[in-house]
This record gives C-alpha cells, sequence and structure tokens, in this order.
C-alpha cells in the first residue's frame, strides 16, 4: 500500500534518527570539488575536527597547487599543519580496524598513520567495535560542530575525479605509484547549522564506543562554511538516518531501510537511485511490487558496469543478475532501466555515489548502497531533505531537489555544457 502524499515520510524513531534544521546545505558532486572544499573548510577550524570513515590516506591531494594559500594540499600534511596554526585545535581521526586489508590491493599501507604519532594533538584510532565481518562504512567530517560533510567519498586513494571524467586525466592517479586509475562518480553533502552539531553527537558517540575516551563538544562560533561553497538549499530541516548492526549491548539500528522501503512505497512519479550495487532482495521486491502496478513510477537505476574488485564482482554481480531478474519479470508495462555511465571514449565509469531521488519529493545522500550489509550489518549515515506536502517552502524545495536530480542525470548524459531544461524540450539524447 503507498504512503499517503500527506504522510511525512521523515519520522524520527522509525525512518530517521533526528530531525535538525540546516542553515546551508550543498549536495557536492565528486571527489576533486569535495576534497578541495574539505581543505578549504579544515583551514577554517578553531576547536576540533573529527573525521569518520572507511579509510582515510594522508598521501592523497586534495587540490591542484593553490599558490594563494599556504596550506599543504596532501592530507596528512594538512591535519599537521591546521593543528600547528590553531593551539586549541585537536584533530581526531577513526577508522574502521580492518580497511588494511581490504585496501592493500591498491597499495595502501597503515605506516603513514605513524606521522601524526608526534603530535599529542592529533589522534588517530582504529574501531573495532562491530559484529565479525561487519564494516563501519560511515564518511563523516565534522569541524567545530558548526559544519559536516556526509556522503558517499572516502578520503582516500582512488576517488578523485572531476565531473567531466575524462578519459585520461593526468592528475587521476595514486599517491605515491601515480598509476592511473579510472574514472570515478561519488557524491557527498555540506551542512551547517543544527544538523552539524547532531553529525558532531554521532561521531563524538563513534568515538566513545571505539575508544572508551568522551570528546568534548565545542563551544559556540561562528560558521566553518567555506567562502565560494554556494548552497543548493538554505534553511531547511535534513533528517539524519543511520544503520547500525546489534553489537553488545546496542540494538540493531534500521532506519535507512524503513526509509527506503517507505520512499519507494510513496513514489508517484519517478525514482532516481545512484548506487554502488544492486543486492539487497528486500529493496529489489518493493521495486517490483510498484513496477507491478498499472500508473506506478518510472524507475532509474544508475550503477557501475560491475563491482569494484573480483571478489565483489562475483559475489554482488551474482546478486544483481538474479535480482534484475526478479525485477524485469514484474516491470509488465516498461517503467525500469538501468544505466551504467562511461566516458567519451566508452570508458565504464564506476559509480560510488548513493543517491536517491523520489519524484521532486525527496532527496536522500549518504553511505548506504542498495545491498543487504548497508541496510542492516554495516554502519552507515544519510542525509535527506523531504518537501513536505503543505509546508510553506514546499514549491522552492520541490524546485531544487528536481534541479539536483536534472544536474546529475546532466553530467552522465554529457549535458552539462546546455542547459537540461532546453535539450530535454529539443529531444536530444546520447
Amino acid at each position: 500500500m503507498n504512503e499517503g502524499t500527506g504522510t511525512p515520510l521523515l519520522r524520527p524513531g522509525e525512518t530517521c534518527w533526528q530531525i535538525a534544521r540546516a542553515d546551508r546545505v550543498a549536495v557536492i558532486v565528486d571527489a576533486a570539488d569535495y576534497f578541495a572544499t574539505v581543505r578549504t573548510a579544515m583551514q577554517n577550524a578553531r576547536h576540533s575536527v573529527l573525521l569518520i570513515g572507511w579509510d582515510f590516506d594522508t598521501r592523497i591531494k586534495l587540490d591542484r597547487p593553490d599558490r594563494a594559500s599556504k596550506a599543504p594540499n596532501k592530507l596528512g600534511k594538512l591535519l599537521s599543519w591546521v593543528v600547528r596554526q590553531r593551539p586549541d585545535l585537536r584533530v581526531y581521526v577513526l577508522r574502521w580496524d580492518l580497511a588494511t586489508i581490504q585496501t592493500l590491493g591498491r597499495g595502501t599501507t597503515p605506516l603513514f598513520i605513524l606521522d601524526w604519532m608526534t603530535d599529542k594533538r592529533i589522534r588517530f584510532r582504529l574501531d573495532g567495535a562491530h559484529p565479525a565481518g561487519s564494516a563501519h562504512h560511515q564518511k563523516i567530517v565534522v569541524i567545530d560542530d558548526t559544519l559536516a560533510f556526509c556522503g558517499g567519498i572516502d578520503m582516500t586513494g582512488d576517488r578523485w575525479d572531476t565531473r567531466e571524467h575524462l578519459d585520461d586525466n593526468p592528475d587521476r592517479v595514486r599517491p605515491t605509484t601515480r598509476r592511473r586509475y579510472d574514472p570515478w562518480h561519488d557524491v557527498s553533502t555540506a551542512v551547517d547549522g543544527e544538523v552539524a552539531r547532531a553529525l558532531g553527537d554521532l561521531a563524538r558517540e563513534r568515538w566513545k564506543r571505539a575508544t572508551g575516551e568522551d570528546i568534548a563538544p565545542p563551544p559556540p562560533m561562528d560558521s566553518a562554511w567555506p567562502d565560494g561553497l554556494e548552497p543548493s538549499f538554505r534553511n531547511v530541516d535534513v533528517a539524519v538516518s543511520r544503520t547500525a548492526p546489534e553489537h553488545e549491548e546496542r540494538k540493531g539500528i534500521h532506519e535507512i531501510e524503513a526509509l527506503y522501503l517507505a520512499a519507494i512505497a510513496a513514489a508517484k512519479r519517478t525514482i532516481y537511485i545512484e548506487s554502488q550495487y544492486f543486492a539487497s532482495r528486500k529493496i529489489a521486491e518493493a521495486i517490483a511490487a510498484r513496477l507491478g502496478e498499472a500508473d506506478g513510477p518510472e524507475i532509474v537505476v544508475i550503477n557501475p558496469e560491475t563491482a569494484n574488485g573480483w571478489l565483489e564482482e562475483g559475489v554482488m554481480g551474482s546478486s544483481r543478475a538474479r535480482l534484475l531478474d526478479l525485477v524485469e519479470k514484474a516491470d509488465r508495462h516498461g517503467r525500469f532501466r538501468i544505466y551504467t555511465p562511461v566516458t567519451a571514449g566508452r570508458k565504464p565509469i564506476y559509480v560510488h555515489a548513493k543517491v536517491m531521488v523520489v519524484d521532486d519529493r525527496l532527496l536522500k545522500v549518504g553511505s548506504s548502497n542498495l545491498n543487504n550489509r548497508s541496510l542492516g550489518f554495516d554502519t552507515e549515515c544519510d542525509l535527506t531533505i523531504e518537501a513536505r506536502p503543505g509546508a510553506s517552502d514546499e514549491a522552492d524545495l520541490r524546485r531544487s531537489i528536481t534541479a539536483l536530480r536534472n544536474d546529475l542525470l546532466a553530467e552522465h548524459l554529457a549535458w552539462r555544457s546546455m542547459s537540461w531544461t532546453r535539450r530535454s524540450r529539443a529531444g536530444t539524447a546520447r
């Protein structure tokens, strides 16, 4: 049964943890812009920087050379530099404890962490507070509780790329070997206001569970929002949704799964999804149910051509094939499509983004994929904006949500140099 149009999809305790106000929200597409923005924002830090991630590599370059800034361009050197500039600043880095094993194929190593051990104001810990086989997959940066980043982008190697996704970009190389890697598509967000403080609370709670240590929240201070970052939304409510497995005294949290299912059930016209995987039977069955309706929504899924690595492809690839067969059999009205973006030279672009747009009503960006791990076994964090029916800002939010979805589509179709509206009216396609 579809959710009523007047029923909010964002419900604390069910589809989200909490809803908090953001003064500004920026959706940041691809890691070239994301890394550069984080680099600028860290230079504004006064009290604390909290980095929570699946993996970090201090050797990555965050931006092209910038003569106007004295700040170092590599992540590790930047963190050491900002601490030296701010005597009251503390930096906390929390990484999943098994990420080292997962990244051995890329040549990364934990030895670079030793560079940080010499500064007592930079704290690095491995987070093993999870069940066997589980992963800490959240990707969060919090600066002074006034600015936070949350999405799908890890601050590690093999992530940097521009929105053009050029076939041969000389800057798209690994930090030490200079070996090139394939084009990579990803999405994150920047938020300030109350929701940044909420993400600070989440990060401090993760640190406490991992280390047993408390981190004091910062006092009120001005926003660290970087100059030049244009907001996609202003003065908007943002929901924080989580996944966490049952572990020791903590009960399992399944807010993200509940939100996916509620949003799919509520869709009227369109569902647009970008995900690294299509491997959740529960989500596939929910999509199949909507496709069976005579007047259900059109559904587009953007996926990579293959999973990243032979082991993931062996597991996730076979799951995708089975679930696509289930969905396609239900698609009696021809409303489901799954696509892989490619470069101008037809090279596949790896899709690592985790985005969902439902009609012009809901936008969700985070760390969760469409797979069983993200919906119940790993730790995840997503941010969602909803244009609530009848709210004073409903019309403005609907326009902004539609514009963001169209901007993503335009990137994949190589239409970013011409307005989407003009192109779509002309009926052109590649």
